[in-house]
């Protein structure tokens, strides 16, 4: 088994200024206001966070980290779109669902027909258990494990060539599974900034001599927004 996880620094910056921003932000809007009497109401607008909502849904901007092959020494840095929902059965205790799209360039095995950075998309659609872990009206960490598939797209930039040419698996639907969670910061009762980081386990394999079949654990993350519908348990 191969592990090419790659924490990315940028992504630990990016994370730690919209975290900052995001409680700021709090500050300013949970300070005093004024009347026109001159009479100061403090306002909260976390006031009626509970965590107890019976669906919600996430959209984030993605990023995933992809081995295109099972002998390449270049990895793939995709970009994408992460649509999550879930289902809670308890406080606790729910049912996520996601779906998630990748796209970007690959290295490419050193060949002899001038392939250099082709195109590679991967598409993974999973569902699993979720628990609400630590949280206050601020935020939450929520942790979850989903299994299912994905859909590697290897062989849409080659040219016509076979994918043993630049060391690519075949294009496949292969087994996925998605182990992580979430980090909420809660900006009002019903709106969440959400940041997902996971670790993506893929099964892909090859058909051309010699025949492999490969597991790659892969780093990606995901920064967007969460909605909780008023319905509650």
């Amino acid at each position: 088994m191969r592990l090419p996880v790659r924490f990315s620094a940028s992504f630990v910056v990016v994370t730690a200024l919209a975290l900052c921003a995001g409680t700021r932000t709090h500050a300013q809007n949970t300070a005093p206001q004024t009347t026109g009497n001159g009479t100061y109401i403090s306002t909260d607008p976390l006031a009626q966070v509970r965590y107890e909502n019976r669906y919600d849904v996430s959209l984030g901007m993605a990023y995933d980290h992809l081995k295109a092959g099972p002998t390449l020494l270049q990895g793939a840095n995709l970009g994408g779109l992460d649509l999550t929902g879930s289902y809670w059965f308890s406080k606790h205790w729910g049912a996520q669902a996601t779906g998630r799209g990748y796209l970007g360039t690959s290295g490419a095995g050193v060949n002899a027909v001038g392939i250099k950075g082709p195109f590679v998309s991967q598409y993974i659609f999973a569902a699993g258990p979720e628990w609400l872990g630590p949280h206050n009206k601020h935020g939450a960490i929520i942790a979850h494990v989903l299994v299912g598939g994905a859909y590697g797209k290897f062989e849409q930039d080659l040219r016509g060539n076979s994918p043993s040419v630049v060391d690519f698996y075949n294009d496949q639907i292969a087994p996925a599974a998605i182990m992580g969670g979430h980090f909420d910061l809660n900006r009002s009762a019903h709106w969440v900034f959400r940041i997902t980081p996971d670790a993506v386990l893929t099964r892909y394999s090859t058909n051309y001599a010699p025949k492999l079949t490969q597991t790659d654990i892969n780093f990606a993350i995901s920064v967007g927004i969460e909605y909780k519908f008023k319905k509650k348990r």
